[in-house]
């Protein structure tokens, strides 16, 4: 499935407008929630192919959206690729736990846009070469 469509979910503005702008350069249509609620909305009421996830949101967090799309007895977005990018120290059983749910994990301080472009490439996104 080639990724399109990413929804982002990041409540620094600086770093969510730093990956919207790189990613729609980049040529993915992208959309930005900066709270855990209106994430799991826009989550739940449209296809993505991508979904960012920061872990520490005000409203909801990303552990708990998460939870909401995708855990053991259902997966409400089985079309959809989930990211999780945080600086969020977890301790590994609860990291361990996290991947067996999504398709990726980054530390965000470790990340540029052109590695995050990679990453994405990797998981199926769109090259406009």
């Amino acid at each position: 499935m080639a990724i399109k469509t990413i929804l982002c979910i990041e409540d620094d503005r600086f770093i969510g407008e730093m990956y919207v702008r790189s990613l729609q350069k980049a040529g993915y249509s992208v959309e930005w929630m900066v709270d855990g609620s209106d994430g799991l909305v826009a989550a739940r009421n449209k296809p993505y192919d991508l979904i960012i996830l920061d872990l520490m949101l005000p409203e909801q967090r990303g552990d708990q959206i998460l939870d909401a799309l995708r855990n053991d007895t259902v997966d409400l977005i089985p079309d959809s690729k989930i990211l999780v990018m945080t600086n969020f120290e977890q301790d590994d059983s609860s990291r361990e736990a996290m991947l067996k749910r999504v398709d990726g994990y980054l530390i965000k301080a470790d990340i540029t846009p052109r590695r995050l472009i990679e990453v994405i490439e990797e998981l199926g996104g769109q090259t406009n070469e």
